[in-house]
């Protein structure tokens, strides 16, 4: 077959993820078929750089302090289907976003520019015993909002990494920070978030038990120290977006692509 050198590589990736995601059934993930077109998929992702979408990478803003009118991460709309969604998200330098969920949904992250460090957790079922004893202690309406969780994984992406891949069952929750300067990623979501049928965003934060010694709090603190063990139980518990996090809209720059 001759080789398509025609069509905008994000094009190719558009029509790949309609393919790989369209009638999405969860409980197929292991089927040979979906496995064969997520990888399809995954190696266009891999070869995508930001000059496929006309993306120069930004430079750290001159001046000390933070910019309080200025978004800490914007986003750039692609495109949008039933079965899937993909746009760019651009994060200024030291910009996090925060511990947050996809609620039965498929994700991959390529990283354009830039550094970034993510954490990925996953959901676990409550155990017959009770939740530890956290410090501060928390308050009664706040119990039903802890999630026991697992670390799964922590990892660093540059332009020459593989994308990170999200499933409905593993390493659904990750908060991304960037590191050493601006950074962007293109975002796939599969399908993508809608509040009406239950897929809606949730943000977490990360207690520590009193007997470890450390205070309930101070979540970014946490993420960046990266002394915590993976592949072990932690908690969390539900809040609402931070204060010093929301999220802008930019244009997007690229080819114009198309999914029928």
């Amino acid at each position: 077959m001759p080789r398509d050198n025609k069509t905008p590589l994000v094009q190719k990736i558009a029509r790949q993820a309609c393919d790989t995601f369209k009638g999405f059934d969860p409980s197929a993930v292991s089927d040979g078929e979906f496995s064969k077109k997520q990888s399809e998929l995954v190696a266009l992702m891999t070869a995508v750089r930001a000059a496929d979408l006309r993306l120069s990478p930004r430079k750290t803003a001159a001046g000390s302090g933070r910019d309080t009118a200025t978004p800490p991460v914007s986003y750039m709309h692609i495109c949008e289907t039933d079965a899937f969604s993909m746009g760019v998200f651009l994060l200024r330098s030291g910009a996090s976003i925060p511990l947050h969920d996809h609620p039965s949904m498929n994700g991959m992250l390529k990283v354009l520019y830039g550094k970034v460090s993510i954490r990925c957790f996953d959901k676990l079922e409550h155990g017959a015993s009770d939740p530890p004893v956290f410090e501060p202690p928390l308050l009664p309406f706040q119990k039903d909002s802890l999630r026991r969780c697992l670390l799964r994984s922590v990892g660093e992406y540059c332009e020459d990494s593989g994308p990170c891949l999200l499933t409905p069952l593993r390493d659904n929750l990750h908060r991304i920070d960037a590191l050493d300067g601006p950074a962007a990623f293109l975002d796939i979501l599969a399908p993508p978030y809608d509040s009406d049928d239950g897929r809606d965003c949730h943000y977490y934060k990360v207690l520590k038990r009193a007997a470890a010694g450390g205070p309930q709090g101070d979540t970014e603190a946490e993420q960046r120290d990266g002394q915590e063990d993976q592949e072990t139980e932690t908690w969390l518990l539900e809040i609402p977006q931070p204060d010093d996090f929301w999220c802008g809209g930019e244009s997007y720059p690229g080819p114009t692509v198309s999914v029928q």
